[in-house]
């Protein structure tokens, strides 16, 4: 905005100060006399004592004159992992063209619960494949087709409450019938027996063909085996009881020894080296042929130059060099509270430049062991540096990284051996296909089995709770279609009435403490069943059993198995399972794919609002 003063003598009115004024400043900037800059970039020093000063009152005069160091001599002790136990089961070498996260999460895919046949998509894939195999082998596809049907639903029967209390189940089924093959069923024949064969029960098959149907039916139990990555009955590292996997590994040394890492709970999304603990008792794991040998040398002895640490954003360490401001390090809000923060901000800041890294590249499964290493700086000093983790195993006062904890410590010497997992680092997860969550009911003094996601007949998922209310209101209209009678029921004379009991949601399944044997105080959880109760239904009420592979362990067994938790596992938070798919891509390029079980901790407890011997009003009569 202009002056409204009009000033004819300028130098008059500044030395007399006839107009006296505020002024303040947003900015100073430079004025360059020339658009030459080598003078300036030459920081010609005018007062060295100045600076020497400043250096003195830094603390810069106490630091010690050190070299940079220019190579790296190290001698590594090297081994490799070569056994495996999956749960409590017998021990086997470990297979490398299969990452050890598969091998121990793996579950076995269900295709049938309770004798009925579910994960139609899988089947109907399989059928697929099949029928693609024994394409040019006579003309069979509509025989397999009949032999191996997909059937039609009959809403009428209460069997098939599964399927036809569904409509989009329902659907699917009647979709596929008598165009598809139920693959599922064969898969299922081939693997009953190793003398069945793929014509069995087919009409029209000849004999001529017997023998390229058995070299279809190889190669179709080899490709099942390869998109689905299954366990067998004696390698399946799930624990039941503690809804936990559990497995050991070992790795052999050059004195007869072996290193053995163990996995007592294992439920976490990844399986890295924090996931298991060394033991220090030397007990091995039980001896196996040709799992001595390694095919990796004892030591390895060699001499690098060392790398300095860099990252995004880094300080430059010269003061007068241009830096980009893709990190803004002033620009960090730390509380006093924040110490990982405030240590990073340190490194990054102060000791960035004294750090370095020494490369060496390690196979998947190895053991490394720094046995020595010597560093040589620019004035020619030789250091020989120790493991930051050495000393005493069960020292409170001893810090590393990437060290493995030992089981039970002793006074024995640290082992800082590095473990690298023949794990993968992707991979992709599916949407869950079934979920429970275990949680506490005080007031009914049990635990509840919620089941939140139930998988249907046709391979999709429903919530639990709307899947149990559709099957109850198939049920019930069944049971008025049949025309039974129910009993009569006489017209209450009282105003109150007295209810034995009160019913929960179906997706409810009940687990309730039962002693252990030989100990009056010591409990476990036992899967129970709720009765489910029709109204007017005359017969004895059937047990509501649970849709989840996971709570559904032992039932589907010759003749049913009882099914325990131990208490300790379902802790006053609850606990939540998942089941999915995961897939990976190894190392040899190929592509894994298994269905793995996932344990988080729950939201809290909660109430069925079960109850007995109350109280209610009698129900009102017309």
């Amino acid at each position: 905005m202009s002056s409204s003063v009009e000033v004819l003598d300028i130098s008059q009115a500044l030395t007399r100060r006839l107009f006296p004024t505020v002024t303040t400043w947003n900015r100073l900037e430079a004025r360059p006399r020339t658009v030459a800059f080598d003078r300036a970039l030459r920081a010609e020093v005018r007062d060295a004592l100045w600076m020497l000063t400043k250096q003195w009152q830094m603390g810069e005069f106490r630091g010690s004159d050190a070299g940079s160091p220019v190579s790296v001599k190290t001698q590594i002790d090297l081994t490799r992992l070569t056994k495996y136990q999956p749960g409590t089961n017998a021990v086997e070498a470990l297979d490398y063209a299969v990452p050890l996260d598969t091998l121990v999460e793996r579950r076995n895919v269900p295709l049938a619960l309770n004798g009925r046949a579910i994960a139609l998509d899988i089947r109907v894939a399989i059928g697929r494949y099949w029928l693609a195999l024994i394409d040019g082998v006579g003309s069979y596809r509509d025989a397999f087709i009949d032999a191996y049907p997909i059937a039609t639903p009959d809403p009428t029967r209460s069997d098939n409450a599964d399927i036809c209390a569904h409509a989009d189940v329902r659907q699917s089924f009647a979709a596929l019938a008598g165009r598809a093959m139920d693959g599922g069923a064969l898969i299922e024949h081939l693997r009953a027996g190793a003398a069945n064969h793929a014509y069995d029960g087919v009409a029209g098959v000849s004999s001529v063909d017997f023998g390229a149907l058995d070299d279809r039916a190889t190669r179709l139990l080899a490709w099942y085996a390869r998109a689905f990555a299954q366990p067998s009955a004696d390698n399946d590292a799930w624990i039941p009881p503690q809804l936990e996997y559990r497995f050991a590994v070992s790795a052999p040394l050059p004195d007869g020894g072996e290193k053995v890492y163990v996995a007592d709970e294992f439920y976490q999304s990844a399986l890295d080296w924090y996931s298991v603990d060394r033991t220090v008792d030397g007990t091995p794991l039980d001896a196996l042929p040709d799992t001595s040998v390694t095919g990796l040398p004892a030591h390895s002895i060699g001499t690098t130059i060392p790398i300095p640490v860099s990252f995004s954003g880094m300080p430059n360490t010269r003061w007068w060099a241009f830096e980009d401001k893709k990190t803004n390090f002033g620009d960090i809000d730390a509380a006093t509270t924040d110490l990982a923060k405030l240590l990073f901000i340190e490194f990054a800041l102060v000791y960035s430049n004294d750090w370095f890294v020494i490369p060496y590249t390690l196979p998947s499964g190895a053991v490394a062991g720094v046995r020595g290493l010597v560093v040589t700086n620019v004035f020619g000093e030789r250091f020989s540096v120790d493991a930051a983790g050495s000393g005493v195993e069960n020292d409170w006062q001893r810090w590393s990284l990437f060290t493995i904890d030992a089981r039970r410590p002793g006074k024995s010497a640290a082992d800082p051996s590095l473990l690298l997992l023949p794990t993968t680092s992707l991979r992709q997860e599916s949407p869950p296909t079934e979920s429970i969550a275990l949680l506490r009911d005080e007031v009914a003094n049990m635990v509840w089995g919620v089941e939140t996601s139930v998988p249907l007949a046709n391979g999709d998922t429903k919530r639990g709770l709307e899947a149990a209310r559709q099957t109850r209101a198939y049920l019930e209209a069944r049971f008025a279609a049949s025309g039974a009678t129910p009993p009569p029921i006489a017209a209450p004379t009282a105003p109150i009435a007295y209810q034995v009991m009160t019913t929960v949601p179906e997706n409810w399944i009940p687990f309730i403490p039962v002693h252990i044997d030989g100990s009056n105080r010591e409990i476990q959880l036992q899967r129970a069943a709720m009765p489910r109760i029709l109204e007017g239904d005359p017969n004895p009420p059937l047990k509501v059993r649970p849709r989840t592979v996971l709570l559904r362990q032992g039932l589907d067994a010759s003749p049913p198995l009882s099914y325990f938790v131990h208490e300790e596992e379902v802790p006053r938070a609850g606990v939540q399972l998942t089941q999915q798919f995961e897939r990976s891509r190894w190392s040899d390029g190929r592509v894994h794919v298994w269905l793995r079980v996932r344990k988080q901790t729950g939201r809290g407890e909660g109430s069925s609002g079960l109850g007995f011997d109350n109280l209610v009003d009698s129900p009102k009569t017309s």
